[in-house]
């Protein structure tokens, strides 16, 4: 059996990248799968050419970081599959800046597409999961708000409160057997990433001990465990994917 089998998973911020790779490694393993981010584009077509015809998958166009948007969202996702038992919150942004130079415009913007964005989805989905005494919440951190970064206060900000957020839920909802874990990625090679300079992506991947960056099925790997079954006894902890960078 899979290990996700009959279950159903909701990805905000899916439409490429890490949110996508999370997405194929559960549908690999049995899950049906709602899509949701602001837009979609050819990665997607691809992902949905692939995959369509192995379980059930529905794209919804959705703003995580709108509360009035995100509930509607939760409730037609429930209308169309019946439960959710997986939630990923993986939408987000970058506004990278000296403090001296950021503007009050790219601090608001990344802490309500960062983390309000995980407070608003997680508020509309509790009472599913909490009527069904089961879930899976995982919100995804980042090392930077484990440890921080220069010219990032605001995108470290919003992932070191994802990981309060992590752990606090964690505590109220496991009354309802209700696991809430973050992910913290590291320098992940992604379409992003790939546009920076041959010679600053290699300044990076000397930091990481294991001298690669990583791939985003070493994150969704990551996501597989904190969502299925193997990982029931684990809930309020954060898990870096990052090749020792943050030891």
């Amino acid at each position: 059996m899979k290990l996700l089998e009959g279950k159903t998973a909701v990805i905000t911020g899916a439409g490429r990248g890490i949110g996508l790779s999370i997405a194929e490694v559960f549908v690999q393993n049995g899950a049906n799968v709602a899509l949701t981010d602001l837009a979609f584009g050819a990665e997607t077509d691809e992902f949905l050419k692939n995959y369509g015809s192995q379980t059930t998958i529905k794209t919804y166009k959705s703003d995580a970081s709108d509360f009035d948007n995100s509930a509607k969202l939760i409730e037609e996702i429930v209308k169309d599959f019946g439960r959710i038992d997986i939630l990923v919150n993986n939408a987000g942004i970058t506004r990278d800046s000296a403090l001296k130079r950021m503007t009050e415009e790219q601090w608001d913007l990344v802490l309500k597409i960062n983390l309000k964005s995980v407070f608003n989805m997680t508020k509309a989905v509790q009472p599913v999961m909490w009527k069904q005494a089961n879930g899976s919440i995982i919100n995804m951190s980042s090392v930077v708000g484990v440890s921080g970064n220069a010219n990032q206060a605001n995108y470290s900000a919003s992932k070191a409160g994802m990981i309060g957020f992590t752990k606090s839920i964690a505590r109220e909802l496991g009354i309802r057997n209700i696991r809430c874990n973050a992910i913290a990625p590291g320098f992940i090679e992604t379409k992003m990433t790939e546009q920076l300079p041959e010679d600053i992506r290699q300044e990076w991947i000397k930091t990481i001990p294991l001298r690669r960056g990583g791939k985003p099925e070493d994150v969704a790997n990551v996501a597989l465990f904190l969502a299925s079954d193997l990982s029931s006894y684990v809930s309020g902890q954060v898990i870096n994917v990052c090749g020792a960078m943050n030891t």
